[in-house]
């Protein structure tokens, strides 16, 4: 566990890195970077749906359903970046990060009942980690960005605001599970093997492909009212 613990946070670590540049260097950069992303995901996708279905139709169906969501997800990182600025991006990217780290230390220490029989390696502790590894880790990483600067950002740790930090990492869960269950399906271990410690880039992703456009979504209906 610890070994690939540590390759799992380091590889976190250098995307993180790479991923705060992209995004803070310029809006090209920052395009090329989740667009890139994007295509292994559809690769990646286009792999398991393969593995899983031999009916043509539908696998061209679900392809171009595959294409279409991540041509929005595409649109909405694009979309925030340009209205409420790189720290917002980075604060759903953070809540993802510490959602899955949370989750796989919490999991792999404590063990116990499993959480779902769609992913065997899924526990109830482990789930309640990634709970609160995000809202902690998060909410530290809120309270750094105001005391560098209070106008970063718009966003004041409130009820709400745990409220949207725990929905949050129940999206990126059941982001996980899904990818989880296909591979299952797929009878495979992982989407790829680019990324030490994780696999495939869907392995990374899989927890923010839900999370954002639904975290977005519960922000605006928690702290706008709609």
């Amino acid at each position: 566990m610890r070994s690939n613990l540590v390759k799992r946070t380091i590889t976190s670590f250098i995307l993180i890195l790479l991923l705060s540049i992209c995004l803070f260097y310029n809006e090209l950069s920052w395009k090329i970077l989740i667009i890139s992303v994007s295509i292994l995901c559809l690769y990646e996708f286009n792999n398991l749906i393969c593995k899983i279905y031999k009916n043509k139709l539908i696998i061209v169906i679900l392809f171009f359903l595959v294409i279409l969501y991540l041509f929005l997800f595409n649109f909405l990182l694009i979309k925030i970046r340009s209205e409420y600025g790189e720290e917002s991006i980075l604060i759903l990217l953070i809540a993802c990060f510490f959602s899955d780290i949370g989750g796989y230390i919490v999991g792999k220490t404590i063990g116990g009942p499993k959480l779902t029989s769609l992913s065997p390696n899924k526990t109830i502790s482990g789930a309640l980690g990634s709970i609160i590894f995000t809202i902690i880790g998060t909410s530290i990483f809120l309270i750094i960005l105001n005391k560098i600067d209070s106008n970063l950002i718009e966003l004041e740790i409130s009820f709400n605001f745990y409220i949207w930090l725990i929905s949050m990492s129940i999206f990126c869960q059941i982001g996980d599970l899904f990818i989880s269950y296909m591979k299952r399906k797929a009878n495979i271990k992982d989407t790829g093997k680019i990324l030490p410690g994780h696999g495939g880039i869907l392995d990374r992703v899989d927890g923010i492909l839900l999370a954002i456009p639904f975290g977005v979504l519960t922000y605006f209906i928690l702290f706008l009212g709609l």
